[in-house]
């Protein structure tokens, strides 16, 4: 979502953190806390979540593994010799890519219940299940990429 040397949060990551910002409270409800974890410093963290009006709970993982140990993000030589991503091997992956984990805290013990990576998260992206209704779809057929339209909402 947010990798130490970048100067701003993926736009990517920027539109699923949209849709994940009105939804602690409800989840909250159900017992769950939902949060984000990114490797970038707290000071940038905070930077980015003020220009963005986000108030959902988000951590830095730096300078721990936290990031590498559940494969989303990637060191140098990973990124020059490639890396396990998303249950597969990438020749080349990039430094920081997306993915959601879930936990389960149960007598003190955190336990690691769940993982997805890529468009796995596309299911709790509420902009992408409104454009599946659409009636283009989400028309990204003639991008160079799927999510090549996508900016942060403050930059269209």
């Amino acid at each position: 979502m947010f990798g130490p040397a970048w100067e701003e949060g993926c736009p990517a990551c920027s539109f699923w953190a949209d849709s994940f910002n009105g939804m602690p409270a409800h989840l909250a409800a159900r017992d769950v806390s939902p949060v984000a974890v990114s490797h970038a410093s707290l000071e940038q963290i905070a930077a980015c979540r003020e220009r963005m009006g986000w108030s959902f709970r988000w951590y830095s993982s730096a300078p721990s593994d936290f990031n590498f140990d559940y494969s989303v993000s990637f060191m140098p030589e990973q990124q020059r010799s490639g890396a396990d991503y998303n249950y597969r091997r990438v020749a080349e992956p990039p430094d920081e890519t997306p993915g959601i984990s879930a936990f389960a805290l149960d007598d003190g013990q955190v336990f690691h219940t769940y993982s997805t990576y890529s468009r796995g998260l596309d299911p709790v992206d509420g902009g992408y299940q409104l454009l599946d209704l659409a009636p283009r779809g989400r028309d990204e057929g003639n991008l160079p990429w799927s999510m090549a339209w996508l900016r942060r909402h403050d930059s269209y």
